[in-house]
């Protein structure tokens, strides 16, 4: 079965989830209020039982795998992984840029693909970014980003981690554009698929293996500090990592905003170099 078939089914059942998020009280205390609508967490409680299902699974899984992984697997041979695992969803960024109007990350992109799939050896080497063509970023829930849709409450998915509906429902999209998905199924080459999956999984475990660690042993509340970087990260990958602009009010979160054409407007291609 195909693993997008899961991510339909999985975002679809998200939508259940956001209306019972309508359903949370906001508090009355004007600084709680505040905080609560900053943190954008009404499914708190549902959230840290997710996360201590996450951090179970972690400990008894996914971090021994991954220390394995790094323990036999040279850096050098993890980062090769990497760049051919990022060249095959570069067709989904183009897709999504496409979408998203923004026809020079898009060419950009056709052009990374083109160059490391061929010259860098199906993506094994990062040919692309020696000759001037930066790495992109495009996803569809980036894509609802852009469109205006908001992104609902904060979510932490099972395995999968911190998210909010709208990511979600744009990682089982994202599935089903995928022109290496799509060519697994018709061909019935789902163990490909899976291990391209698991592989991705791996990899990125071992590459925030000493980051989440120190997080943890340095957090009073691991699970807010979690969301507050989690958050961050994404407004700013949503934008291109553009500085999203100020609110009107002072407790308001820039990154909640609705976006504009500016909020997301890329910066001229880099030329490419000699």
């Amino acid at each position: 079965m195909r693993i997008a078939g899961f991510s339909r089914g999985f975002a679809a059942s998200l939508l259940v989830v956001l209306t019972l998020a309508g359903c949370a009280t906001p508090p009355a205390d004007p600084a709680e209020r505040a905080a609560f609508e900053q943190n954008n967490d009404p499914l708190e409680p549902l959230n840290r039982t997710i996360l201590d299902f996450n951090q179970f699974l972690d400990l008894i899984l996914l971090r021994p795998v991954a220390k394995v992984y790094i323990a036999i697997v040279p850096e050098e041979g993890r980062d090769a992984l990497k760049r051919a695992l990022d060249n095959m969803k570069e067709p989904v960024v183009v897709i999504n840029n496409v979408l998203q109007a923004e026809p020079n990350r898009a060419a950009i992109s056709v052009g990374r693909f083109t160059v490391n799939t061929t010259v860098g050896l199906a993506g094994l080497l990062d040919v692309a970014q020696k000759w001037g063509l930066e790495k992109q970023t495009g996803d569809f829930g980036q894509t609802l980003f852009v469109w205006g849709l908001p992104e609902g409450p904060y979510l932490v998915l099972p395995v999968l981690g911190p998210s909010n509906p709208r990511d979600a429902v744009g990682m089982g999209i994202d599935a089903y554009t995928d022109p290496f998905s799509f060519l697994a199924t018709a061909k019935d080459l789902d163990e490909i698929e899976i291990t391209r999956f698991v592989l991705d999984g791996v990899d990125r475990r071992a590459r925030v293996m000493d980051v989440l660690d120190d997080l943890e042993k340095n957090s009073l509340d691991f699970y807010a500090q979690l969301r507050s970087l989690s958050q961050q990260h994404r407004a700013a990958e949503l934008r291109h990592g553009a500085a999203a602009e100020p609110g009107t009010n002072f407790y308001e979160d820039p990154s909640k905003a609705t976006p504009t054409r500016a909020d997301v407007a890329p910066p001229p291609p880099a030329s490419p170099r000699p």
